[in-house]
């Protein structure tokens, strides 16, 4: 089994409801949930004309590899009925691969560690909740120095406990 990290984002419809929606199908796509973090509301980066987001993050164990985890999560985007209509725009459920154990991939499709993250607020003050001392070899520092350093400074609002 391998210990993946995911970043999960809802702006449209009952974002809570969504969150555990996708939450709760993670282990019918092969995912074995080990830790998920609070809520989180988080003001919208890069496209600012659209609603708050809820985002989490969460643990997990799977046997899948890098590129079939990524068809099942894009799977439940597609079951739960969420579409892109723009990049960074509104939408239902957003499913994001952070990590993938140790590895690093880099393909046009998959990019682990993803690409993003170490300059998003939403994604690292969730991650840093459940593993504040994780630390990919890819970076110079643990996830708690990484947040306490990282530019963006859009706000990032505890809103409740997952379950």
């Amino acid at each position: 089994m391998i210990t993946t990290y995911l970043s999960l984002g809802s702006n449209v419809g009952d974002r809570e409801a969504n969150l555990r929606a996708a939450i709760a199908a993670l282990p019918q796509a092969g995912l074995r949930i080990q830790r998920v973090s609070s809520f989180y509301e988080t003001e919208p980066v890069d496209y600012l004309d659209q609603a708050w987001f809820l985002n989490c993050a969460v643990e997990a164990e799977t046997q899948l590899e890098p590129p079939a985890l990524l068809r099942a999560l894009q799977s439940i985007e597609s079951q739960m009925g969420s579409k892109k209509e723009f990049a960074k725009g509104p939408r239902k459920i957003d499913l994001d691969i952070l990590l993938y154990g140790q590895e690093t991939v880099d393909t046009p499709d998959l990019h682990v560690p993803h690409s993003r993250m170490l300059q998003r607020r939403f994604v690292l003050v969730p991650l840093a909740e459940i593993a504040p001392n994780l630390q990919h070899p890819a970076w110079s520092a643990k996830v708690r120095d990484l947040l306490a350093q990282v530019p963006d400074k859009s706000q990032v609002r505890r809103a409740k406990n997952p379950l």
